[in-house]
């Protein structure tokens, strides 16, 4: 599978802080990728030097195999659509929308006119009129329809409601099964999104953490509940991430594969196990003891 993005060591500093660390990775081509991380972890920072909106201060970075600063070859194939997305207050809606189609060669005209009807975005408003939900859903209007090989959406969703999240990631699993790309979500509501992504990346400290496939790493933790004594027999010598007591009671989540023989176990002893959310195990993993964080889920 081609790769859309290839990071060898890549490294971010502003005087003396370290932004990104040494970060290596690969993105390929017509899979969806949650990046993920808390505020301040350098999600952003890597987002922006894939987009040559910053420039990496050491490493190798190639963008669609080139390296992506003043190549129109490669912006002309990215969508970014953040946080703080700034469009021209002065145009009406419909005016951002016709300069859109100018900016993206895959741009669907017919598509972003249902998505203006499913967000009931108003098209003679002008941009500075917007409420912030309104704001945002006019940046996911313009990734979706962008149909960029590379889309990436920074935080979406500030300012929407249940309903019109829901919307969009409803929106996005449907066009990209018709019209594959690679698309990249940074997201803080993980379970909200858990379902459509494909592939984990998670930055903490300026470090990579995970870098592993959706599927594999809900494998990686679970919960195990039932009386005190049981459940301490039952986690000895395990990694232990998190410990609740309710009397004679408890709830452990441990760092580990659910294989047959550990399920065989836990019913022998007459304990439940039950899966944790990749929210609660990436918030555990991002919490504490960042020292032993790269070696531990590597």
């Amino acid at each position: 599978m081609s790769k859309v993005v290839e990071a060898q060591r890549l490294t971010k500093t502003y005087g003396k802080v370290t932004a990104v660390d040494q970060v290596s990775f690969a993105i390929e081509e017509n899979k969806i990728y949650g990046l993920l991380g808390r505020n301040g972890a350098g999600k952003t920072t890597i987002m922006q030097m894939i987009t040559a909106q910053i420039f990496a201060t050491s490493g190798e970075l190639l963008v669609f195999g080139e390296q992506p600063y003043e190549n129109n070859r490669v912006l002309g194939k990215i969508c970014f659509v953040k946080e703080s997305q700034k469009y021209p207050e002065g145009l009406r809606v419909a005016d951002m929308l016709d300069l859109s189609g100018s900016f993206f060669p895959n741009w669907d005209r017919e598509y972003a006119s249902a998505l203006v009807e499913d967000f009931r975005l108003p098209l003679k408003r002008r941009i500075k009129a917007l409420s912030r939900g309104m704001h945002s859903a006019l940046g996911i209007i313009i990734g979706l329809a962008s149909r960029a090989p590379l889309t990436i959406f920074d935080e979406p969703y500030l300012g929407l409601d249940a309903v019109a999240r829901s919307l969009f990631y409803d929106r996005l699993i449907e066009d990209y099964a018709e019209h594959p790309r690679t698309i990249v979500l940074s997201t803080h509501l993980i379970d909200e999104v858990s379902r459509i992504l494909e592939h984990i990346l998670v930055i903490d400290q300026g470090r990579l953490i995970i870098d592993e496939e959706a599927d594999a790493l809900r494998e990686r933790a679970f919960t195990i509940v039932g009386t005190a004594s049981k459940v301490d027999a039952f986690t000895a010598g395990r990694e232990i991430l998190e410990r609740k007591a309710f009397g004679s009671l408890a709830e452990t989540t441990l760092l580990g594969h659910l294989d047959t023989d550990t399920r065989r176990q836990a019913e022998t002893l007459g304990l439940e196990l039950a899966p944790i959310s990749l929210q609660q195990l990436i918030v555990h993993l991002t919490s504490e003891r960042p020292e032993r964080k790269a070696v531990e889920v590597l």
